[in-house]
């Protein structure tokens, strides 16, 4: 798809971005675009002015925003990387969007399939930019996994399996323990199975789940299995208990797929099929940087394209309406979406 897309860049053709928030996953994509040539991070806001500073400084930011206002004024910003929780994605990104930035907001794209559908209206209203954060999606490797699939490499696929796990323990008081940010294994670590089973299959038609929940509503612990009108199914967990395999497979009716642990970011993958030797597929670069969702954003807004290929709006929405039947199926509700009596 594309169209006009009503963000300019410098007469360099320099992609001038700013950072929305300052924690660890900003700090990482900041760092990052570093490496990327036709890439500047020119602003950062945070919801308090120590904190723009801090990380402004530490990265050799030229600007440092004390409150989200600022940055989205700022005309020498193309393109807002929203950090932020979950909670705040949905006002951020639209904030973004309203003020005429394109936008590249962290995945889940926000915390449930009515919010995300909101934005992308808002973006496609707009003729503006948008683009979940799913790097995994841009990654030369998983982008080859997708390309085998669709090549009929292994068949009709059949199977699809992946988990996320971290063994924390996170304790009461950890973000990934509070509702009110949308915590939870779901939207932190889940995201990533069930995105790559959507990569391959697209949006089941059936969705089962069980899951072990915390003291204060969120999922510690849960499983999925996804179902499609072929006959496919897809085995998926995700965990804050367990340090899970982090492993993803993908069987056909002529092969199957393998990625070892780490598969969001895999080093390696290897296709088995009948009748030949197992073939090794390893990277060309640094499978583990974010740099090549910059790179995807940055090739969309200089060809005018209001969306990517790789990481299609639509895709986004079907993935959110998937988390949002599994949160149904184990008894997850966020205290924004609980409607006073």
């Amino acid at each position: 798809m594309v169209e006009t897309c009503g963000v300019g860049m410098d007469a360099n053709g320099t992609v001038r971005w700013g950072i929305l928030a300052t924690g660890g996953i900003a700090e990482r994509f900041a760092t990052d675009l570093r490496t990327l040539d036709g890439a500047e991070v020119v602003a950062v806001a945070s919801r308090t002015e120590a904190s723009a500073k801090d990380f402004a400084d530490r990265l050799g930011i030229p600007r440092a925003y004390g409150e989200w206002a600022g940055l989205l004024a700022d005309g020498d910003v193309d393109v807002v990387y929203v950090a932020t929780p979950h909670h705040a994605h949905r006002a951020a990104a639209g904030l973004a969007l309203e003020a005429g930035k394109a936008v590249l907001c962290e995945k889940a794209l926000t915390l449930n399939a009515r919010e995300a559908a909101e934005l992308v209206a808002l973006a496609r209203g707009r003729g503006l930019f948008l683009m979940e954060a799913m790097w995994m999606y841009c990654n030369p490797l998983i982008r080859r996994i997708a390309e085998l699939v669709r090549d009929g490499a292994v068949g009709e696929v059949r199977t699809v399996q992946a988990d996320f796990g971290l063994a924390g323990p996170f304790d009461a008081g950890h973000r990934l323990r509070d509702p009110a940010v949308g915590g939870g294994a779901l939207l932190d670590l889940g995201v990533y199975p069930v995105s790559f089973a959507h990569l391959l299959l697209g949006e089941p038609a059936a969705v089962h789940a069980h899951a072990r929940l915390s003291p204060e509503g969120v999922d510690l612990n849960t499983g999925m299995l996804l179902g499609w009108d072929s006959g496919a199914s897809a085995l998926l967990s995700c965990s804050l208990e367990a340090d899970t395999p982090m492993t993803a497979s993908v069987t056909g009716t002529a092969g199957r797929i393998d990625v070892p642990r780490g598969f969001f970011f895999p080093e390696r993958f290897t296709l088995h099929r009948a009748g030949r030797e197992p073939e090794e597929f390893v990277p060309a670069e640094d499978p583990h940087s974010l740099r090549h969702e910059a790179a995807e954003v940055a090739r969309c807004l200089r060809a005018g394209a209001t969306e990517s290929p790789l990481v299609p709006l639509d895709g986004s929405l079907a993935v959110m309406r998937t988390l949002d039947a599994v949160r149904d199926r184990v008894g997850v509700r966020y205290p924004q979406e609980v409607t006073p009596a």
